[in-house]
């Protein structure tokens, strides 16, 4: 009996339970549509419709081209207008160029591993194996550290008498490129087979095998060769420069390092690399390739059907993703004048793949968003919040020791309330709101017959 009269109980109780969930609706809809109404005549009041208005009668290439373009303009001139900013609360100061050009050598990176994320589908969790072997690139090709040779193309910064191989650096920069993209090609052949987990936890092995060769490169497999000088890394490492014949028939530097503004010049390269990097993204997520990468990415079974070979669009999605990483390792390592082991550790890769998922998988801006965010957080931002709280509250707390706990908080609180990213693509955006709604195939077949028989006889 008792078992019995439960379902009266919630009925009693599901009527006025309902009813009350209904007024609350439907008063939270009236009060959101009066603050929009309250918002749209206070907008028109101030002439905000008219800005509107004129906006929409542009043409569409420069509403198109309007944000990137001041975007860009805003970055391009940065350096200049960096120090008479505001002070940004509890985060304190902006970047500085020094910061700046880390963040722009991550955020690279970032948009490189939206590629084989955001687009394919393929989660690499050893990204920072590709990072890694572009700045050793440059440090075998633009150091000492290979003295018995004395091979000098295009050098810049190099004292006379000084034994190695020294090459320009951008040459370097298109070497690191191509090695890293061949390596993506070489590792990518034999692992791609895989799906889910059993990939990420290959390239996870991956990613932790490339730091130990470089720290125990000093004796290469046993032969005395020194590929990596070990835990002592390689330095100092070649400038970057366009070098004394360019420098004297035009008006750009020879040396950056000579230069009175050489981290403005270093600055200004990173973006370059970074505008590069987008460029090319872009036009490849629009291309035949990257829709077989974002066809791989929705259902791989369908795709394969469809004729796509998956072997070959995932290894150019790997290659193509690496190669930017290298590039992004080799221009750091030039600014930093140094390649140590020590730089290339796991949470590097979990760090840039926090930055495309934060920004949205499969977007370009996303990925640029998250990797300007987090890269700031890592490298200065959570030291200014660390100066902020020991002074108002007097602790003596050491915000950036627990910084892969903070951006993990970050990742649960955006997944919870923005899980497509701060800028997501457009198509996991509709499918966040709209969300995907399928007919099962007996409901369409039979679609018309329960209409017959809800209509009855004529």
């Amino acid at each position: 009996m008792r078992v019995s009269r439960r379902p009266r109980r919630l009925r009693r109780i599901a009527g006025p339970v309902a009813t009350g969930g209904a007024g609350l609706q439907s008063a939270w809809r009236s009060g959101v549509g009066a603050t929009r109404r309250g918002i749209g005549e206070a907008t028109r009041r101030l002439g905000g419709e008219h800005v509107r208005d004129g906006w929409r009668r542009l043409p569409a290439p420069v509403r198109r081209w309007a944000w990137p373009v001041t975007a860009i303009a805003l970055a391009c001139t940065y350096p200049f207008y960096v120090n008479h900013l505001f002070t940004i609360p509890i985060l304190g100061a902006w970047p500085t160029v020094n910061t700046a050009v880390i963040m722009l050598v991550f955020t690279m990176m970032a948009v490189g591993l939206n590629v084989v994320v955001g687009y394919a589908g393929l989660l690499d969790l050893g990204y920072v194996a590709f990072y890694a072997l572009g700045a050793y690139t440059v440090g075998w090709l633009a150091s000492a550290q290979f003295s018995q040779f004395d091979v000098r193309v295009g050098a810049v910064g190099v004292q006379p008498g000084i034994p190695g191989i020294h090459l320009s650096v951008w040459m370097i920069l298109i070497i690191a490129a191509a090695f890293t993209a061949l390596c993506g090609v070489l590792i990518g052949l034999p692992t791609l087979r895989l799906r889910g987990d059993y990939l990420a936890i290959v390239t996870l092995g991956f990613g932790e095998i490339l730091p130990q060769v470089a720290r125990n490169g000093d004796d290469f497999l046993g032969t005395g060769f020194n590929l990596t000088s070990g835990a002592f890394g390689i330095s100092p490492v070649d400038p970057l420069g366009f070098g004394s014949w360019i420098g004297n028939h035009t008006s750009l530097p020879a040396d950056f390092l000579t230069e009175p503004n050489s981290i403005n010049l270093y600055f200004w390269s990173a973006l370059a690399l970074l505008l590069l990097t987008v460029f090319c993204v872009v036009r490849l997520r629009d291309s035949r390739l990257g829709r077989a990468w974002i066809a791989i990415r929705e259902d791989e079974t369908a795709a394969a059907a469809m004729g796509i070979p998956l072997m070959r669009t995932k290894t150019w999605a790997y290659a193509i993703g690496a190669t930017f990483g290298g590039l992004a390792g080799g221009f750091y390592a030039s600014f930093k004048g140094s390649v140590f082991p020590d730089d290339f550790f796991f949470g590097i890769s979990v760090l840039i793949l926090s930055m495309v998922i934060l920004g949205g998988l499969g977007s370009v801006w996303g990925a640029i968003a998250g990797g300007l965010l987090l890269s700031y957080l890592n490298y200065e931002g959570l030291s200014n919040i660390g100066d902020y709280i020991n002074t108002h509250v007097g602790t003596s707390f050491d915000v950036p020791k627990y910084s892969f706990m903070i951006f993990g908080i970050i990742l649960v609180v955006v997944m919870l309330f923005r899980p497509q990213g701060l800028i997501p693509e457009a198509r996991r955006k509709a499918e966040f709101e709209t969300g995907v709604h399928d007919t099962p195939l007996y409901d369409v077949q039979h679609h018309d017959e329960r209409l017959v028989d809800d209509a009855g006889p004529e």
